[in-house]
């Protein structure tokens, strides 16, 4: 019987998949849109610079694709709610001899938040898997692939809020919970912080109640980064110094004490409304070579790209302004799905 297991996000692979912004609550009008577009596309051409890349698109909507992704990003039509990939997307999964499977997730948009509307992205990811020809392995836990982050050797990183949380999966327990977490992606050890960043919870936001790609992520087995709010009047302050004691207490699934490496957030703390923005480098995505790093015109963002070149030497690093992102709700992790290559 073969085994299978989510590769790291450093291995190789054979595309990328996103999905192109609609008309919808996260972008209610033309220019938020428009501008939405614009930051979508900016990020596809910076993968696509390193890989293929596949972007799933809405019927009617493949013309404005287009324009603005040019003829090097392939494009597949399929009706959408919204434009995250990482969560309404397949998280795959390779075995022992390379062969590759889709993990299909239940999607209830992010907890059923009052804004969202899922009853097209839950079917997604099957579509995926379809479109890259793989078979499909259905999972009851409601999830999203910015929930989980693994090292490639049996370790996974998950969030309380999420997995956990009443309005995805009420009734469950962490054995059970971590069970299935393990059964579908291969792993051995789940690594629990208690929540995300406070931006992620906000009642009236377009947060995902605490996803863990925001927060904390793997850059090597053995090796995280972790989100750090130096202000101490923002509230992720103190929830930065939780986070980070905790997973400096943690060793991984072969036993390792986990070496923690901190990436200061942005200097902007606020948005134009005076909320708190939780603006994060960790919500980066690794690709074949490459490093697409989010950018917020920030005095900090070339410090950010100087340390992801520390830790990354081998990959080049790009930044991407992803602040229309945020705006949305998520950042460049959130928007960007990899399909691994076959036989990795």
């Amino acid at each position: 019987m073969s085994t299978f297991r989510m590769p790291p996000e450093w291995a190789p692979h054979a595309r990328t998949w996103m999905a192109w912004p609609g008309l919808n609550p996260t972008f209610a009008d033309a220019a938020e849109l428009a501008r939405a577009r614009e930051a979508w596309a900016a990020v596809a051409h910076a993968v696509r610079r390193h890989e293929p890349v596949t972007m799933v698109v809405a019927p009617g909507d493949a013309a404005s694709a287009r324009a603005l992704l040019g003829p090097d990003v392939d494009l597949v039509e399929q009706p959408l709610d919204d434009a995250w990939m990482r969560d309404i997307g397949p998280t795959f999964v390779t075995d022992e001899r390379g062969r590759l499977a889709a993990v299909d997730w239940v999607f209830n948009g992010w907890g059923a938040r009052s804004w969202a509307r899922w009853e097209r992205d839950a079917l997604v990811a099957r579509k995926v898997a379809a479109l890259a020809d793989v078979p499909v392995h259905p999972s009851p836990l409601v999830n999203e692939g910015g929930g989980i982050h693994v090292d490639g050797e049996g370790t996974v990183l998950l969030t309380e809020t999420v997995q956990l949380g009443p309005e995805r999966n009420p009734g469950w327990t962490r054995a059970q919970a971590e069970a299935e977490i393990h059964a579908k992606l291969g792993t051995t050890k789940a690594v629990w912080l208690p929540r995300g960043l406070t931006g992620d919870h906000a009642p009236d936001g377009y947060g995902t109640l605490g996803h863990v790609d925001i927060v904390a992520s793997f850059a090597a087995p053995g090796v995280v980064l972790a989100h750090s709010q130096p202000d101490p009047d923002h509230p992720d302050h103190a929830v930065c110094r939780e986070l980070i004691a905790l997973l400096r207490a943690q060793t991984d699934a072969k036993g390792r004490p986990l070496e923690v490496i901190e990436v200061k957030a942005p200097t902007v703390t606020r948005d134009e409304h005076g909320a708190w923005v939780d603006y994060s480098y960790i919500n980066h995505y690794l690709c074949n070579g490459g490093v697409v790093l989010c950018a917020f015109d920030d005095p900090r963002d070339e410090e950010a790209a100087a340390l992801f070149r520390e830790v990354f030497p081998d990959r080049e690093v790009t930044l991407v302004d992803a602040r229309e992102i945020f705006a949305g709700g998520g950042g460049i992790h959130c928007i960007t799905q990899q399909q691994p290559a076959a036989g990795a």
